[in-house]
């Protein structure tokens, strides 16, 4: 079982290493440094148009309160108003499931969380763009919609 929550301010302390951790893996394009991690992970937690949600397993037995819940994964979206939606927009900007709890049922959990805080923000969409997991998004009911361009600064 998986229990998602965002984060708030006051987590940033107890998570950093945790998150810094599954960041790390999750990066791709580059190389994720601790120092700006830890700028970011602050202003995240500070921005109220950003969502960043946290997945633990949950472990069930008395003597597992005593140790650290590794994370299971983590999401992290935003939201903004656009012109072409008639409204506010959310945007998954990255979200990463342990390789060992792939397919269980974690980035599912994650995904509605999400996109939960998206409605209650009475947000038109979620988009998001992906690479490897375009069937995942698709059985959760996405639709492939444009295509992803960037240009690194």
């Amino acid at each position: 079982m998986v229990t998602v929550r965002r984060l708030g301010r006051s987590d940033a302390d107890s998570v950093a290493d945790a998150l810094f951790e599954l960041v790390a893996r999750f990066a791709t394009s580059f190389a994720p440094e601790r120092s700006a991690f830890e700028v970011s992970l602050r202003a995240v937690l500070a921005d109220d148009s950003a969502w960043l949600g946290v997945a633990h397993e949950e472990d069930g037995g008395d003597e597992a309160a005593d140790r650290p819940v590794p994370l299971a994964g983590y999401c992290l979206g935003f939201d903004h108003p656009a012109f072409y939606a008639n409204g506010r927009v959310a945007w998954v900007e990255e979200i990463m499931v342990r390789e060992d709890l792939q397919g269980g049922g974690v980035g599912r959990s994650m995904m509605a969380a999400f996109e939960e805080w998206a409605a209650v923000r009475d947000d038109r969409l979620v988009g998001l763009a992906t690479r490897r997991a375009a069937p995942f998004y698709a059985a959760l009911g996405y639709e492939d919609s444009a295509a992803y361009f960037r240009k690194l600064l």
